[in-house]
């Protein structure tokens, strides 16, 4: 028979079993944490990359476009800058909702007003539009790109301070409409650039974006 170990002290069993369990307890909560953040960091790191404007991801949708986007793309005579207008699909909404190129503030109407197929038109004509106009003003491409976000008078703006688009011109044109109001953007190009930010109208950092989608395609 195995010799039975002298109780402890009162109160002492109680404090150990305590002690015991609450290293049990912190273990299990680490393995949890650890566990969720191997799991979520997909997701977080998605969250993050599309908060508004992105780079496009192994999971954009914005390629099972490309076809109606070469339809249009080609009925407005622009068919040669089908990559630039499928990565403005992928910055604009990543190819999902329906409103894919967010075209439809360029008719005045509320934000996601249209169809896909609405919404693809009106990007590519609206796109069309912009190229026409760069060209009579003698601006250059980059201006386009950013004008798709801030609207045609970014044009005008980049036509009257040397024709070049430039991060200082669009960061300034931003400045200007939205009277200075800035607002946080955890986007990682945002975070290289300033830490995290930019002003409250558009997206100033818009043609690195869609470079950066361009490359990736």
């Amino acid at each position: 028979m195995s010799k039975q170990l002298p109780p402890l002290p009162d109160g002492r069993a109680s404090r150990i079993r305590v002690r015991r369990r609450l290293r049990r307890d912190r273990l299990t909560a680490l393995l949890l944490v650890m566990l969720v953040a191997v799991a979520g960091f997909h997701t977080l790191e998605q969250f993050f990359v599309h908060d508004t404007y992105a780079f496009i991801s192994p999971e954009s949708e914005a390629v099972n476009h490309e076809p109606m986007i070469a339809d249009y793309a080609a009925r407005y005579g622009i068919q040669d800058y089908k990559p630039w207008l499928v990565a403005i699909v992928d910055v604009e909404s990543g190819g999902q909702g329906e409103d894919v190129m967010q075209s439809s503030e360029s008719l005045g109407l509320d934000p996601n007003s249209l169809t896909t197929e609405q919404s693809i038109d009106q990007g590519c004509s609206y796109f069309a539009t912009l190229l026409d106009k760069a060209q009579t003003l003698g601006v250059d491409f980059n201006a386009v790109l950013q004008a798709y976000n801030y609207g045609a008078g970014y044009l005008d703006y980049v036509a009257v301070h040397g024709g070049i688009h430039t991060q200082e011109l669009a960061e300034s044109f931003a400045k200007e409409q939205s009277g200075g109001k800035t607002k946080t953007y955890m986007n990682p190009v945002a975070i290289k650039a300033n830490g995290g930010w930019r002003y409250d109208y558009g997206n100033m950092f818009y043609v690195t974006l869609v470079h950066n989608a361009v490359d990736t395609l």
